[in-house]
Formats: structure tokens, C-alpha cells, sequence
């Protein structure tokens, strides 16, 4: 059986990494009986080449061309521009590479139009999977090229129970159609790895005085609201410091309001990190003041590193996951006074009161590794075998 994978992407993003886990997930866990390959469309994998080789990961280049050293990455306009030229230079290499090679499954993670465009005019003796996040929005038209295309797809997948419901209530497809499958996050023999390296870590990182937040710097992310919020924490707890990783159109605004703040010497924005376990190691509480999250992989990372998780109860990731008292600690979105009032609680809370969270918290995240994905998925496409 033949899997190809479709996941463009011009700027850092969390699905890259499941992708590349779903792919060492079959060739793990499959004895050989399911081959899985990566397409390269734009040249968007090749930071990840060493790591790729060394999972002994199939590649097959729509192009040789690196289109991504020049796509422009942040913001709406310009993101609209990468995507169509994406579209342009690889709509029609997609559609004579299906009909040549005519793999059993394209399993669509991103720019999921493209395949689905050409899915709506041709007949493929391929199998089409859709994987549906991040709260989609079901505004008419998407609706119904939705509506109109699910007829030919074979699967579609979400990462949280919340879109899986979200999608069944909508009558857009069939709900027979629609399941869930949680992403591979936790691959624990690479986690276990990363976490011994011993990479440089910038001064600012310290166990006991670091309140730590990752994510792309999106309004999604919300990050300006934890800037301002910090604020006020430094006047309560002048012995703590916050870290940002990532990397992100918003930047310069983070910049701005850290200087609004006078938080220089309080607020860092370290930029996008490889290894985030290191810093996760080195940091007190992980922070997610998302909008929204589905899945939201740090939530998963940070909970596996034994991390306190302080989240808004942004949809879907965070109120699936999480209990706020139980688990974790839960505030209102966007809402300074709920952060507050828990972020206090939290942090007067006793070693052990924290430490039996974490316990109950990590116990949660089995669904999220590599083997319990491949199960999954492995059953779904069995049923085409029958």
C-alpha cells in the first residue's frame, strides 16, 4: 500500500512536525506493509533534510526549484501571494503525478484547496484523506466547495473530538466519513534525545524564575495580551521573567509593547527554536494564552516534560485537555482579571498539589504518540483493503 502526503508550508509550523511523525509512525509500526512518502513542492522540507535522512523518509520533488527562500512569510497579503503562486507551479505537477504514480492515499494536511480543486474535475484511482483544524470557519463558500467535493473524498480526519463534532453537526459531509485522529506529537524516543542535548540556552532561562510561551507571534497566539498581563505580574512577582519562542508576523508589535511596558529586562522574545525541550527543561510554567488551539502541540510537549501548564480556555485543544484545578490551571480568554486571579492561585499553590497535576496531566497524553496514531490510521485505511 502507497501513502503520499501532501503539506506545503512557506513559514514554521507545528504540522510539519506531525507530518514527519505520521510518516516514522507507518514506517515503525507497519512491517513494511505500507510505504509512505513526502512531497516536496517548493523546496519547504529542506531545513528538515537531516532529520528526514536520518528517519530514513521518502521524498519525491515536485520541483528542484527552492521557491521557498523567496516566498514572503508574514502577513494576510502576503500570504495569499505565497499561496498562489504555490498553486500556480504545482496544481498541474499534482495532478500528472496521481495519474502516473496512482499511490492508494494522498493524506492532505495543508493548502488543502489545491488537491481538493483538482479532486472536483478529474477522477483519480487514488483515495483522497482530508485533516481538517484549527477551528475552521464555515463561511458559505468554504461550506459549499466543501460540501460539493466531500462526495469524492474518502476520509476526513481531525486532530480534537471538538472539530470532529463541529464538522458531524454541520451536515457538510458525511458524517460516516469523518473521524478522529489525533496527531502523533510525542515521538519519545526523540524527545528522550533532545532532552539530553545540551545546546546553548540564553541567560534569561532559569527553572525557578521562567514563565515560558511558544508559538508562531499571530494574533492567534495572542501574545500581546500576555505582554500586558505580565505587566502586572512583575509588579506581584518582580523575581520572575517570561520568555517568548517563535517567530511571526507580530513581531515588531511585541516589540512595541514590551517597551510600552518598560519590560526590557523582563519580557524576551527569543525567536524560533528547533529544540524546544531544552527550554522547556529549563522553565518553570508554560503559558497559553491562545485564541485558539486544535491541537495545540506545545499544551502536549510541555505536559510530557512535566511542565505546570497555565492555558486560556481558548477552543478546542485546552477544554478537551485540560481541568482547571485538576490537571492544569484554566482562565478566561483574553480576560486579565481571570489570568490574574489563577495565575495566583497557581503560583501559591504547594510542591505537591503541583506535582500530582502534572502526574494527572501527563497520564492524559497517551493518545498523542506515535504508536497510538499509527493504530489509528492503520485502521482507517484498512477498511479500503476490505
Amino acid at each position: 500500500m502507497k501513502l503520499y502526503y501532501w503539506s506545503p508550508f512557506f513559514s514554521n509550523i507545528a504540522t510539519e512536525k506531525a507530518v514527519i511523525n505520521s510518516i516514522e509512525s507507518i514506517n515503525k509500526y507497519s512491517n513494511n506493509k505500507i510505504s509512505a512518502c513526502l512531497l516536496e513542492i517548493i523546496g519547504e522540507w529542506k531545513n528538515q533534510k537531516e532529520n528526514i535522512n536520518q528517519k530514513k523518509i521518502k521524498i519525491k520533488k515536485l520541483s528542484n526549484f527552492n521557491l521557498i527562500d523567496f516566498l514572503p512569510k508574514f502577513g494576510f497579503l502576503n500570504s495569499r501571494i505565497s499561496y498562489f503562486v504555490i498553486f500556480l507551479f504545482s496544481i498541474f505537477k499534482l495532478h500528472r503525478l496521481l495519474k502516473s504514480d496512482k499511490p492508494d492515499f494522498l493524506i492532505i494536511h495543508l493548502m488543502t484547496f489545491i488537491p481538493l480543486i483538482l479532486l472536483s474535475i478529474f477522477k483519480y484511482d487514488t483515495k483522497f484523506i482530508l485533516r481538517i483544524s484549527g477551528f475552521p470557519k464555515l463561511n458559505f463558500l468554504r461550506s459549499f466547495f466543501w460540501k460539493i467535493v466531500g462526495k469524492k473524498i474518502f476520509l476526513i480526519t481531525t486532530p480534537t473530538k471538538s472539530t470532529l463534532k463541529l464538522l458531524i453537526d454541520s451536515n457538510i459531509f458525511d458524517s460516516a466519513k469523518v473521524k478522529y485522529l489525533p496527531d502523533p506529537i510525542l515521538n519519545i524516543k526523540e524527545i528522550q534525545k533532545k532532552k539530553k542535548e545540551n545546546n546553548f540556552i540564553e541567560k534569561e532561562i532559569s527553572s525557578k524564575n521562567t514563565l515560558i510561551s511558544i508559538g508562531r507571534l499571530t494574533k492567534q497566539k495572542n501574545f500581546r495580551f500576555l505582554i500586558k498581563v505580565f505587566s502586572e505580574i512583575n509588579i506581584l512577582y518582580p523575581n520572575l521573567n517570561l520568555c517568548i519562542i517563535g517567530d511571526g508576523e507580530d513581531k515588531q508589535k511585541l516589540i512595541g509593547d514590551i517597551k510600552k511596558y518598560k519590560l526590557q529586562n523582563k519580557v524576551f522574545l527569543l525567536g524560533y527554536k528547533v529544540n524546544i525541550y531544552d527550554y522547556l527543561k529549563n522553565s518553570h510554567i508554560l503559558i497559553l494564552p491562545s485564541l485558539w488551539e486544535d491541537p495545540g502541540f506545545v499544551l502536549i510537549e510541555a505536559g510530557y516534560m512535566n511542565k505546570t501548564i497555565l492555558s486560556s480556555d481558548c477552543p478546542n485543544s485546552p477544554r478537551e485537555l485540560l481541568e482547571n484545578g485538576k490537571n492544569g490551571f484554566i482562565f478566561k480568554s483574553n480576560n486579565s482579571e481571570s489570568f490574574l486571579k489563577t495565575f495566583k492561585y497557581l503560583y501559591d499553590s504547594d510542591k505537591k498539589s503541583l506535582l500530582s497535576k502534572k502526574i494527572s496531566y501527563k497520564k492524559r497524553l497517551k493518545e498523542f504518540t506515535l504508536f497510538n496514531h499509527y493504530k489509528i490510521l492503520s485502521k482507517l485505511i484498512k477498511n479500503y483493503e476490505n
